[in-house]
């Protein structure tokens, strides 16, 4: 039952970097990974000086994640029926007009709250066009005994994006100034997509089974979910990735200058605020290669839960130490087994899904790991009222440990019926 979703063969250390068809996706995502988060941080800072509104910071967090929720099952059927290099091109494409929108209202001093909200939604809607497309051309990339090496390399990758997109949108803004670093920031999304006119992978190679050509509808989000419903080790990742994203997923980077505060850093901030931000997408990345590079773990249920729960006890006692040695180590911990756990789970679903339907499965996982992401502002914002910011993430992170348990104990109850 737990090892189910292991592919039969053991695959090649570092096998998807060594594969010469999905080695230039993984540099090209991180790249635009890093392009994503380079924007946000040029515009966040631009919208913040610009109309200093706590309500629109409220509205970016909301503008990047409710597209995930709202389309992600769309987008996946969509990733099911098309050509994938079409998809991501697309959300590419929106990405880079985004971005150049951006850089002609900051030259032309033409910025306004209404044009911030619809770039910014327009921005979480190419993410959400993106994700499901991913995710198939990386099960076209390579066979299944090398999937979660791919899905664990990608993540991997993505992570180191995320990891320097505020440091090259800092210097950006430093050199160039806002206009100019937006404008270059657009360049930054051109690699993936000329890739996309190279490769020969549609998303669909491996796959004979594609389903039927009926059109896209939103109502395909409730018969996916009715589909999945007895596939147990399914929905058990689903509820994981789901509960992370509701929890932790947004409490930790916007509580951060609460921790640092209390951890002894200055008005200013010094290098604790930046320490701790470094310390996790470390963890992040180093995690990744790290167990790329032993690959002894399999994606199965119990590896999910063992990742998901390392991750939560991580946060755990970075929530309660008042020891900065203890709380960087616990945020590198941390940051090992959030990979470990988003790479898995993804995995495990990648391989459970039915062929035919795999592309809105992956959209219904996307709905929950990233959309899901939309309420936990709300959710923070509720409970740290109540107990105080550092006091709620650490709940977060207690109910996430429970969680996976339970997560653990749905998922074995009864024989799954294949979903294959």
């Amino acid at each position: 039952m737990t090892s189910s979703a292991v592919p039969s063969a053991s695959p090649r250390r570092f096998a998807a970097l060594r594969n010469r068809d999905s080695r230039p996706y993984l540099f090209t995502s991180g790249l635009s990974m890093m392009a994503d988060n380079t924007e946000h941080v040029i515009t966040y800072w631009v919208l913040w000086q610009t109309f200093h509104s706590p309500a629109l910071v409220g509205f970016q967090i909301i503008s990047h994640w409710l597209p995930f929720l709202l389309l992600s099952v769309w987008t996946g059927t969509l990733a099911e029926k098309y050509d994938c290099r079409r998809l991501i091109q697309a959300a590419q494409g929106l990405f880079m007009l985004v971005s150049a929108v951006w850089g002609v209202l900051f030259l032309t001093h033409s910025l306004t709250v209404w044009a911030a909200c619809v770039l910014l939604v327009l921005h979480g809607t190419a993410g959400s066009l993106w994700g499901p497309a991913e995710q198939l051309m990386l099960h076209d990339f390579v066979d299944r005994s090398e999937l979660p090496s791919a899905v664990r390399l990608n993540a991997t990758f993505q992570s180191l994006g995320i990891l320097f997109g505020p440091v090259v949108g800092s210097a950006l803004l430093l050199w160039l100034g806002p206009t100019g670093g937006i404008f270059v920031n657009v360049l930054l999304y051109l690699p993936m997509t000329v890739l996309m006119m190279r490769t020969r992978f549609t998303g669909h190679v491996r796959d004979a089974d594609l389903g039927d050509k009926e059109p896209v509808r939103f109502r395909d989000t409730l018969r996916v979910l009715r589909g999945i419903r007895s596939n147990h080790l399914i929905i058990a990742m689903i509820v994981i990735s789901g509960l992370t994203a509701v929890t932790i997923g947004n409490a930790l980077q916007s509580s951060m200058p609460a921790f640092a505060a209390r951890l002894g850093a200055g008005s200013t901030g010094d290098l604790t605020y930046g320490s701790l931000l470094f310390a996790m997408g470390f963890g992040g990345v180093a995690g990744g290669f790290l167990l790329e590079a032993v690959a002894v773990i399999k994606p199965t249920l119990r590896t999910a839960v063992v990742s998901t729960v390392v991750f939560g006890a991580a946060i755990l006692a970075f929530a309660v130490t008042a020891n900065y040695a203890l709380a960087l180590v616990a945020l590198v911990v941390a940051g090992f087994g959030e990979i470990a756990s988003l790479s898995i789970t993804q995995s495990v679903v990648q391989l459970e899904a039915p062929a035919g339907e795999r592309g809105r499965t992956l959209g219904v996982f996307g709905m929950f790991a990233s959309g899901l992401r939309t309420g936990g502002g709300v959710t923070l914002g509720v409970l740290g009222a109540a107990v105080g910011v550092t006091s709620a993430v650490g709940w977060f992170a207690a109910v996430l440990v429970v969680g996976a348990f339970a997560a653990w104990w749905f998922a074995v109850q009864r024989p799954r019926r294949a979903a294959r």
